[in-house]
């Protein structure tokens, strides 16, 4: 493509219909089931909540931070009418998320201050959740 941002880090997966709530997910480097353990909205946040850690641990390697624990809880709701057909003014996905960082280190309540905003704009998944991200679904029929 001309005119494509050679700074991005492109990601395809492909997932294929196990069953009406199973579906096998292939990366290219790995493979997961959608529907076994989890449902895909857990999916979701279980990625907030993976992300949070992976960026959290980059800014206090960063911050020179030491953190001895660190504990992410994501909670959110849906309204399953839309999914199940049933009128509703309701958005079909989450309605927000609340996430908590729990954190034991070796930093100040201001470092951790300073800690927080620097993970809140630095990572990557719970960017796209908050921001509007483009989805562009096309169908081809075999």
């Amino acid at each position: 493509m001309s005119g494509e941002d050679t700074t991005l880090s492109r990601y395809t997966l492909e997932g294929t219909r196990e069953s009406p709530k199973r579906m096998t997910v292939d990366t290219g480097e790995a493979t997961f089931e959608i529907g076994h353990d989890v449902n895909p909205v857990e999916y979701l946040l279980g990625s907030v909540a993976g992300c949070l850690n992976s960026t959290a641990t980059m800014v206090a390697r960063d911050m020179d931070i030491r953190i001895e624990e660190l504990t992410v809880t994501v909670e959110g709701g849906v309204n399953y009418d839309s999914y199940m057909g049933t009128e509703t003014d309701d958005r079909p996905g989450l309605q927000g998320l609340e996430v908590t960082l729990e954190i034991d280190a070796d930093a100040s309540d201001d470092e951790l201050s300073a800690w927080l905003e620097a993970v809140k704009a630095r990572c990557p998944v719970t960017d796209n959740v908050e921001n509007e991200t483009g989805i562009d679904v096309t169908l081809e029929s075999s």
